[in-house]
C-alpha cells in the first residue's frame, strides 16, 4: 500500500517476465483458498495447473490486518481454509513462506501474534506437503528427510 512496495512489485513483475518463463500471474491478497479451489476446478475438462504461491506469510499478514480486532480468530479460520484447499488441490503446488520465528521476539502484541500464527500456518501446511525445503544463503535443505520420527 506504499510507494516502495509498489516499486518492488513492479520490479518483480519485470524480472519475472524477462526471465522467459510462461507464467500466468494471479494476485490474490486474501482469497487464496478460494483461488486454489477455483484453479483445481473441473478435472474432467483439463488438469489443474501447477501453482506457485508466493508467499504465505504475506497472505497471512493481509488476512490478519484486514480482520481488525477479530484478527486471531479470523486468521486461524483462514489458515484452516487454506490447509483444506492445499490438501484437496489436485495439481502440483509450490508454496513459498517465510520463517519468522527464528529472530527476536517482536516488541508489540500484533507482531507476536503474527509470528505465532505464521508458525501455526507453516507447520500445518508443511505437514500436508511431500517435501519441505528451508533455503538459507541460497542453499536448499530438504527438511522432511531430516525429520526425527518418534
Amino acid at each position: 500500500y506504499d510507494m516502495e512496495m509498489k516499486e518492488r512489485i513492479a520490479l518483480h513483475r519485470v524480472q519475472r517476465e524477462s526471465a522467459g518463463y510462461d507464467w500466468q500471474t494471479l494476485e490474490e491478497a486474501q482469497g487464496l483458498p478460494e483461488l486454489l479451489q477455483q484453479l483445481g476446478g473441473d478435472q474432467a475438462s483439463q488438469p489443474a495447473p501447477m501453482v506457485l504461491v508466493d508467499c504465505l506469510t504475506l497472505w497471512l499478514s493481509n488476512v490478519l490486518l484486514a480482520a481488525g480486532e477479530d484478527g486471531e480468530a479470523a486468521s486461524r479460520a483462514a489458515i484452516n481454509e487454506l490447509a483444506a484447499a492445499v490438501e484437496q488441490y489436485p495439481g502440483q503446488l509450490v508454496i513459498v513462506t517465510n520463517e519468522v520465528g527464528d529472530g527476536i521476539v517482536p516488541e508489540y502484541p500484533l507482531g507476536r501474534l503474527y509470528r505465532d500464527l505464521s508458525g501455526v500456518m507453516n507447520q500445518r501446511i508443511a505437514r500436508l506437503c511431500d517435501e519441505v525445503f528451508l533455503v538459507t544463503a541460497g542453499i536448499p535443505v530438504e527438511l522432511k528427510q531430516l525429520e526425527y520420527k518418534l
